[in-house]
């Protein structure tokens, strides 16, 4: 008989929405986790109809569907770290922390969990209703390792806007505060120069920074970004050390992005996660 190589490689869960065209959510999620070396498994918690900035309609699966996902990966599978995405509804909200809590953390309370609050799209878009976000806040966050708001999201949660570097430094001292888990603020629609990221963890700040890829609309960056981290703590790596991997990485996929003329004549963007 030939010899059969056997291999493993860390395993890491998505639980977010599926993107039609594949440049965010689970599939974003799926080709990080790929280029990175991890394993992928998925809990679908809604379906998007969407092309690069544009959002036409998004459709919820069951609750009872989505923590039966998540349940039979935890049960039967070595999972490493876990990520949120987009959830879509409070229901969704509260069923994903319910099963985090009965499946996941009940196997090993030590797997880390980032959460990406996906409220807003890129486009503008709202994507979860206040409900969703009160559940989010307390039911999901207090589980987390990590949360990962862009300004947007991070302005809604503290009630004001962010508009430059020291109002990011002020806005994460207060999540922090607030949710007393670790924050990083991810500054990619400030104007300047620099895409600069601020991690709020243990009392400490550390600034991670790049220089701004110019004339990219993609989308799906935040979820490649948290993708990344979560790989990232599957495969062993401290906190710090993940963010500063992925900021890495994200910055590359923009770098190498792809770029398409749709049938209307208008450009589409995409990260390109195969680097």
């Amino acid at each position: 008989m030939p010899h059969v190589e056997t291999r493993t490689a860390p395993i890491a869960l998505t639980i977010a929405g599926s993107d039609s065209s594949a440049g965010a959510g689970i599939q974003a999620d799926l080709k990080t986790f790929s280029a990175l070396g991890v394993y992928g498994l998925t809990a679908v918690t809604c379906v998007v109809a969407e092309t690069p900035g544009k959002v036409s309609q998004i459709e919820p699966v069951s609750g009872e569907i989505v923590y039966e996902q998540i349940a039979v990966l935890a049960r039967n599978l070595p999972i490493a770290a876990t990520k949120t995405g987009l959830l879509s509804s409070a229901e969704i909200v509260e069923t994903v922390a319910r099963a985090i809590v009965d499946s996941v953390r009940k196997i090993d309370n030590g797997i880390p969990l980032v959460v990406d609050p996906v409220m807003v799209a890129t486009s503008g878009d709202l994507l979860l209703c206040p409900d969703g976000i009160a559940l989010y806040e307390s039911e999901l966050f207090p589980l987390a390792t990590l949360i990962t708001p862009n300004l947007d999201e991070a302005g809604k949660l503290i009630g004001e806007p962010i508009s430059d570097l020291e109002a990011m430094r002020k806005a994460g001292k207060k999540l922090q505060r607030k949710y007393r888990v670790p924050i990083l603020l991810t500054g990619g629609h400030l104007a300047g120069g620099d895409a600069v990221d601020l991690l709020f963890a243990d009392d400490n700040i550390a600034e991670f920074s790049a220089p701004f890829v110019r004339g990219v609309a993609t989308h799906g960056t935040g979820c490649t970004y948290s993708a990344a981290i979560t790989a990232s703590l599957a495969s062993g790596l401290s906190l710090e050390k993940a963010v500063g991997r992925a900021k890495k990485f994200v910055t590359t996929s923009i770098a190498q992005h792809f770029q398409w003329i749709s049938s209307s004549g208008s450009r589409l963007d995409a990260l390109n996660h195969s680097i």
